[in-house]
């Protein structure tokens, strides 16, 4: 039996999908973040909800009967408080900032780089030998359509998504000898706090607020929706469950076809 085959036989076996497992969700506390600890925990995943909001953390790990960590995750030395014996780890904390390049900030650019960069390196050198010591794990990367294109005034934004793509190949290239996945999920405009606060701001600057997300946001969509944070999640659970072993160094578009037209 090859190695790889023998790896694969500590996947969950079909109909239990992620009971006895444990999965770490960063950004936990609300939009995407919080969708994935629930769908997790539906599909039978004790769950750790990681999010810089303590309010935000507790509700989420109160919903799913999962444990709440409050952590800055730009503080590299933070992380290592974090359990590190998960099967399944979520990288999807971030945040967006708008400015054109020549006056975006540095130290807003250096923090993005560390919460969605940095932070993922870290969080996957210490869950890591867990995984490989079950012969078992999944790492997925909430990525961007900005991790695969770039928009204006988005520097921060796409460079870390960017480089979030490729630490996420990097993984799936040194896991597979142990049975460990590694994907990013690509969504494009999602109903969450971050998206709202944009529509809010492009509204606030001419359009009225159904004239900014159908002619800005969605400009591009050939579905004219914006994607909801359980969509997402239900591909985040897919890329962890049964059918999905051979699926790795993958990037999963959900952008309503925006990356195609």
């Amino acid at each position: 039996m090859n190695t790889v085959a023998a790896a694969g036989s500590g996947a969950p076996a079909p109909g239990s999908v992620l009971s006895g497992r444990t999965a770490l969700v960063t950004g936990a506390g609300s939009g995407i973040g919080r969708a994935c600890a629930v769908a997790l925990a539906a599909a039978g995943a004790a769950v750790h909800a990681v999010d810089v909001d303590a309010a935000s953390a507790h509700a989420t790990a109160l919903a799913v009967g999962g444990k709440a960590h409050v952590v800055d995750l730009a503080d590299a030395d933070a992380i290592a408080s974090l359990p590190g014996d998960v099967d399944v780890l979520v990288n999807n904390a971030g945040f967006q900032h708008v400015a054109p390049l020549e006056a975006f900030p540095l130290e807003r650019f250096e923090r993005m780089q560390r919460v969605m960069v940095t932070a993922p390196l870290l969080l996957m050198q210490h869950c890591l030998p867990h995984m490989r010591r079950g012969g078992w794990g999944r790492i997925v990367n909430v990525s961007s359509v900005h991790g695969l294109r770039a928009s204006a005034n988005k520097a921060g934004y796409v460079a870390a998504k960017h480089a979030l793509e490729g630490l996420s190949k990097v993984a799936a290239v040194e896991g597979a000898p142990h049975g460990v996945t590694s994907n990013c999920v690509n969504p494009g405009y999602v109903r969450t706090p971050l998206v709202e606060r944009q529509l809010d701001d492009l509204a606030a600057a001419g359009p009225g607020r159904e004239e900014a997300l159908a002619h800005v946001l969605l400009d591009r969509t050939p579905v004219k929706r914006l994607l909801e944070p359980e969509e997402v999640a239900a591909a985040v659970v897919w890329l962890c469950g049964p059918g999905s072993g051979f699926v790795t160094g993958s990037s999963l578009t959900l952008d309503g076809g925006w990356t195609a037209n």
